[in-house]
Parts: C-alpha cells; structure tokens; sequence
C-alpha cells in the first residue's frame, strides 16, 4: 500500500472501533462480538506500529495507556469548577426557590433534575474536535492534569463534531460491578480493599501510570458545559440534549420540572429507587434551567446561587462505644470523639463519630459501652445520633471531660458565651502542631510536601516551634530525617522558599486569627494592604470595612495586642516573607475612571501575558463583569489567540473588541 491508502486504512479502523465502542459504553448496544473488536483493534495497533509517524493522538489504542508520569502537571480552570450549596428536606429546597424567584423577581422558575453521581468530578477541553486535556476539579481553580488516565474510559469520546474549543464537564466513578470485581482481586492477593466506589474511582484516576486506570473499567456521564466557544443554546436542557448527540455520555434519568413541587416529587421517587442502580448516587443536583436566568443569579465565592444540592437521608447504623478519645485543636478547643466497634456507613468503614462537646455528651446521656446509633450527616461526617439505653446492661459508664489539657496537662477552661472546653496554654504541643499544618495548607501558605505528617516529624524532630522556624530549616538536619531523601528535601525547601512570595490574605489566614477564614483574610488585606496597617488598626476602623463583624474586629485587636505575634511578624519579616497584598484592590464607584467600570465583558482565545484568572480579577477588580456568552447585552470582547465563534458573534453585533495588549493597557 502506498501511504495515502495507509492513512485512508488507518483512518478507517479508527472510526469503527470509535463507532463501536460509543454503541458498547454510551448507548450500551454492542453490535459486533468481541473477538471482531480485538481483531480490529489489533490491525490498527500493527499498522501503527509499522507507521508510527501516522499515530495520531485521538487513536484508539491510547486508551490503553502510555508511559507512567513521574508527577501530574497542575491545571488552572478557565471557569472555576465550584461546589453546590445542600439541602436536606423538602423545605430546603423551597427555601431555595424562593431565593432564586426573589433574585430573579419572578413568579416561577423552571429547573432540571440529574442524578448526583458518587465519583470523581472532573472536566474535558476539546480543541478543533480533539480531547486535548482531562482534570480534576482540585480546589476548584487548580485542579491536576489527568488527561493520560481519561483517556482509559472508553465512554469519553477522544474525538466530536464540533470543531470549537470546549469544556465540558462530568464525573468519573466506577460502576457497581467493576467495584465488587477490583475488590475481589485485591483479596485474592491479601490487599486492602477500597472502602466504596467514590474512593475506588478517585484512586484510579491518581495512577501515575495510565495502565492501571485502564483495567479499573471506569465510566463517565457528562452534565455541564464550563467554556464553550460557539455556545449558542439559552437552557441548560437543551445543553444536555446537544452534548449526547456529540456523542458525550449524559444520565439519562434527568428530568426538567417546571416548579419546585415537580423537582420534590422527582426527589422523592429516587429516595427508593436509587438502590436498583448499577452505580452509586448520593443526591440530586437540581440547576434552573434558563442560562440567562444563571448568569443573572451569579455565584457566591463557593457555589452557584443557580443550583444546588440535594442529599438523601443518612443512613443510619447501630454499633457499639467503647471508649472517648480527645484531639487538641489549633485554637486549643478539646473535642472529644467516639471510638467505636467498626461499621459500615453508606458504602465506608466507619470507627470514629464526632460527639461535638461536653453538653452533647451529656444532653445525650453518652456513656462508654452504650449501643449507639450512628449516621454520616450530609453522607459525609460520621455522628452520632442517640443512644440505644434499652440496651443497656449496666456495665455502661458515664464519660467526664477532662480538667486538664490531654496534651499539654494544662487547666481547661470555659469562655465565655462558648461550650467548647479550651486549653489556653500557647506553647501546647497540640495547638502548635495544628497551627503549623494550617499554616502550610493549600488555602493558606500552600506549601507542597508540607503535609500534616512531615509537619509532625519536624515538629517532634525539634526542627520547628512555630511557623517562622519553617523558613530556617537546615538541608543537612532534614536529609537526617526518615524518609528525606536529597530530592524531597530540595523540593520542600524550594516550595517553602516559594511561599515567601505570596499574598498577604494567604498569610493572614495561616496566621490562624480566630474567625478569620480564607474570605475574610482576603477582605482585610484588600482593604489595608499591608501587615502593618492591620495590626494598628482600631476595632472602629475594623468593623468599618464591609463584610467584618464585631466578633472578627475584637480578635483581630486581641491578637495584635500580644508581644509574641509582634515578634512573630517581625521574624517573619526579617526572613524575607512577604507582607503585602498582592491582588488587585477594587475601585469604588465614585473613584473609577476606568472604561472597564459597569460593562458586561466576554473573554475569548488564548491569552498571552495573563491566565483567565488573573485577566477575570483585574477587570472584576475595575467594576467589570465577566460572562460566558456573547449578545446584545456584551459591551466588549476581549480576543485572545485563536479567538473563535464568539468573536465572529461580537462583530455580528458591532461589539467593541479589545485584543490583550488594549486589556493590559487599561488594567495596568
């Protein structure tokens, strides 16, 4: 064969074995045996073998995995992959309607209901038809690049007939069977099984090397479109329709109501139906279903205000309490715990369940050796909810919070207002432990290697006492440590050096104020840009800025008052951290001159000296809103590279297009 009958060979093959597996995996039809498949199959591997430089990536036989990584690349969303808002009842959910109908001022709204898959969420970017990149959602904004373990489940199409760059969005899981199948193998060979499915999946999709992942038999469904360059459907419904015709797997069990009383009923249907499912669902997601309506309703800093989140009932099990055990938080609350006679809980192994504080215990009357009733709130943390005293046999015995500190043996002590017993001792070894995991956690310093483990090692080492000791670690005293070898150490050193760089609100958080959560860390170093405001400021010049409470103001004053966070802040200084807020600072309305101030903007293609992020804060940051979709209502349109659809769209429309450089000149 000359090579042009090679490429038309090869291109064919592909197309049939992609044809066959969206009969077998998404519609779930096989039309031709197996062996005819493999026969397939290996004619394609040995023509590509013969002419490897007509590989393609969209080929077939990349399903089966390449080379193991040697670690996942990071991957900055577009548009944030954010979590949903729960409810719980019926009430919940009306509560929500009445949100959404008084934000929109409107008499009623239309939703869609889908099926809260359990797995891993993750998303898909095509470009020009081509699955080009899969990855996790992480913390929303970053997730990891795992395109290479994707690419093992045959229900994703690698390839789709719609040539502009898209993202969609879905969740990988593992079917019920192939869970019971993986378990089974890890027993034959005396390993620990996977608790559930959701862990199992999770577990699959973190394998460095894309051969194990595909013999986990993982599926997909797809129920969201996050980037979409010629995106010109007005509901989520027809979004779904549009994205199984291209080919991409959706549940089929959704269903559009057309008021919050149908969305109930739908619930409700699902509550006894759910266990005959041949995979694992944990709710009901239900979204409106009028794009116009969501970009209208916007999103809080975690969820959309245009979708949330319904959890079945927790299911409840009955085991037994054999003894209380105490964990020293970084504030110093004692909180105690059960232990209990392990049980399986919606799908996982459950041996520990919260009992919140003293007056829980006893309002409950808890005692050790009770049978308990227990249930994971919102599926999710183990508690427990009443004691079973006909079962008692009188061996039970009454629990007593401790007078002193469980790790430090100092007096605990009642504040004022609160429950929670608290130990006041600063130099606790608990509180401090747990002072420098937060401090290193991913939404505060986010220092890589720096996990809950290694800090305790440094820790009880004598390597650290407080977190201004991370920034004068010795390479040689780490390298003596278990476990440290030169490259970790590197690593760890080079990723704290990094940390000195950040924001000011990062650092504000890991500080750990009482009260001061990552949003309000980020509201105060806005406002006064640097440490050293901060810590004069009165708490009349606190509560003045938006959003901080009275509560907030009188800790952040408390805090600053003592001499050993001043010379904390001064060490911390003298090593090089950085003090400053970094972020853009937003202007007000009566300020801004900005010609980005009020305008509704498009962002589009690829740009060059800012990511999507930085570009969305800056002119956010200026009084503008950013949108997914152009119409009439777009005032500009800022066209990266390979600015597609939606730029023809703006011309269409006579909307003023911007190019990067214009952007950066406005912003900067």
């Amino acid at each position: 064969m000359d090579q042009a009958q090679v490429e038309k060979e090869l291109e064919d093959l592909r197309k049939r074995i992609n044809k066959y597996d969206y009969q077998y995996h998404v519609l779930d039809q096989p039309t031709v045996p197996d062996a005819e498949y493999d026969r397939l199959m290996q004619q394609l591997r040995t023509l590509e073998e013969k002419y490897p430089e007509l590989i393609t990536e969209h080929s077939p036989t990349h399903r089966v995995g390449g080379e193991p990584l040697s670690a996942f690349e990071k991957v900055e969303h577009r548009v944030p992959m954010l979590s949903l808002a729960n409810a719980f009842d019926a009430e919940d959910l009306r509560a929500f309607d009445r949100r959404v109908r008084e934000g929109l001022q409107v008499e009623n709204v239309a939703y869609v209901c889908e099926l809260k898959i359990d797995g891993l969420a993750v998303s898909l970017r095509y470009q020009d038809g081509v699955f080009v990149q899969g990855a996790t959602r992480g913390d929303g904004n970053i997730g990891e690049d795992i395109t290479h373990n994707l690419k093992t489940i045959k229900s994703i199409p690698l390839t789709i007939k719609d040539n502009s760059a898209m993202e969609v969005r879905g969740e990988a899981f593992m079917p019920k069977k192939s869970f019971l199948a993986l378990n089974e193998a890890k027993a034959k060979k005396e390993e620990e099984p996977f608790a559930n499915p959701r862990n199992a999946a999770a577990g699959s999709l973190r394998q460095l090397d894309p051969k194990i992942a595909a013999k986990r038999n993982l599926d997909i469904f797809l129920y969201a479109v996050g980037e979409w360059e010629s995106g010109t459907l007005t509901t989520h419904s027809d979004r779904l329709s549009y994205l199984k015709e291209l080919g991409f797997k959706t549940n089929p069990e959704w269903r559009k109501c057309e008021d919050i009383e149908q969305v109930i009923e739908y619930i409700e249907g699902w509550n006894e139906k759910r266990a005959n499912l041949d995979y694992e669902i944990d709710g009901i997601v239900v979204k409106v279903d009028d794009l116009a309506y969501q970009d209208q309703l916007k999103t809080t800093a975690k969820s959309p205000r245009w979708a949330i989140a319904y959890k079945f009932p927790a299911e409840e099990v009955v085991t037994k309490l054999i003894d209380v055990i105490l964990s020293v938080g970084r504030t110093g609350a004692v909180t105690p715990t059960a232990l209990l006679i392990p049980v399986q809980v919606a799908g996982t192994t459950v041996q520990r369940a919260s009992l919140h504080n003293a007056d829980f215990i006893e309002t409950k009357d808890i005692r050790i050796g009770d049978t308990v009733v227990i249930k994971k709130a919102g599926d999710i943390i183990p508690e427990v909810v009443r004691v079973l005293s006909d079962q008692r046999s009188g061996e039970e015995q009454p629990y007593q919070m401790p007078d002193e500190c469980p790790s430090c043996a100092s007096e605990l002590v009642n504040l004022e207002g609160e429950v929670a017993l608290r130990c006041m001792n600063p130099n606790c070894h608990a509180q401090l432990k747990e002072g420098l995991t937060h401090f290193v956690s991913r939404n505060a310093m986010n220092i890589d290697g720096l996990g809950e483990k290694v800090v305790e090692q440094l820790y009880d080492a004598q390597l650290v006492a407080n977190v201004a000791d991370l920034y004068q670690l010795d390479r040689t005293a780490l390298l003596n440590l278990e476990r440290m070898g030169e490259k970790s150490v590197d690593n760890l050193l080079a990723a704290i050096n990094a940390s000195k760089n950040n924001s000011l609100e990062r650092l504000l958080f890991g500080l750990g104020i009482r009260f001061v959560g990552a949003k309000a860390a980020k509201t105060l170093a806005m406002a006064l840009e640097t440490i050293d405001r901060l810590a004069t400021a009165s708490y009349e010049d606190l509560v003045a800025i938006n959003e901080i409470g009275s509560k907030m103001a009188d800790s952040i004053v408390q805090y600053f008052a003592e001499e050993e966070v001043i010379q904390l802040i001064g060490k911390l200084k003298e090593l090089g951290v950085n003090m400053t807020y970094l972020g853009p600072k937003p202007i007000e309305k009566s300020e801004s001159d900005s010609p980005l101030f009020g305008k509704t903007i498009v962002l589009t293609g690829k740009l060059e000296q800012l990511t999507r992020n930085e570009a969305k804060e800056k002119i956010e940051s200026l009084g503008g809103k950013i949108t997914g979709s152009v119409s009439k209502n777009t005032d500009i349109l800022i066209a990266g590279e390979d600015a597609g659809s939606k730029l023809a769209k703006a011309e269409k429309l006579q909307i003023e297009i911007w190019d990067e450089q214009k952007l950066l000149d406005n912003i900067i």
